[in-house]
């Protein structure tokens, strides 16, 4: 059995990533600003209260923990904002920028001291932020903010592999969300397939960017 820690996960993919790691005996260990009536009744560890955005509030993450080791930490949270031409938001682009890449980089700076030889992180990207890819356009903080997270995440491979610590970059599919007004995939699949390339994460094959289903995507 293994400790999970999962970001964002009040509802939606994170919510689904707490739910089949417990339904086959894991720990999971839920991250999120409010929690929610679905999170509750998994009879989980709930963190709530924490704003990835914020340092302090991160630290105090870390400071809960205590002395408890990761095995897997999955950065799960990130929001959607809409921004097409010629209606830009910088507001909204930037606050991207803060929840979807800095976020992400902020806590897993945060929980290193407890993530040891042998732990994964999981990155939750998005094929949005590949830059071959893009043939639609638009989406501006979005895809930026994708592009940052994936080499965020690239970089965490390199320089944790002399730690043992490898690191997956991840495309969930569409999923039926809030985020993307349930259309989609279910997030019961969706985490089937995530938590399956996460299972095969080894230091041989971190810094992989991956679709769920298992697929390599370009950059």
């Amino acid at each position: 059995m293994a400790t999970y820690l999962v970001t964002g996960a009040n509802r939606g993919i994170g919510l689904e990533f707490c739910r089949q790691l417990t339904e086959r005996g894991e720990t999971a260990i839920a991250v999120c600003r409010q929690t929610s009536e679905a999170l509750d009744s998994l009879g989980i560890q709930v963190e709530r209260g924490i704003d990835i955005t914020s340092d302090q509030s991160v630290g105090d993450l870390a400071a809960r923990l205590k002395d408890t080791p990761i095995d897997v930490l999955i950065n799960n949270a990130g929001i959607w904002r809409k921004n097409t031409l010629p209606q830009l938001n910088f507001d909204t682009i930037r606050e991207q920028f803060e929840v979807n890449a800095l976020g992400a980089l902020r806590v897993t700076m945060a929980l290193l001291p407890h993530l040891g030889a042998g732990a994964k992180i999981a990155i939750m990207t998005s094929r949005m932020g590949s830059i071959e890819d893009n043939t639609s356009g638009n989406a501006y903080g979005y895809r930026m903010s994708k592009v940052a997270l994936s080499m965020a995440g690239k970089s965490l491979s390199i320089d944790l592999k002399p730690r043992q610590i490898a690191v997956a970059i991840l495309h969930p599919g569409m999923v039926s969300t809030d985020m993307t007004d349930h259309s989609g995939i279910p997030p019961q699949e969706a985490v089937q397939g995530l938590l399956a390339r996460i299972d095969q994460l080894n230091l041989e094959n971190s810094g992989t960017f991956w679709h769920a289903k298992g697929e390599v995507l370009p950059w």
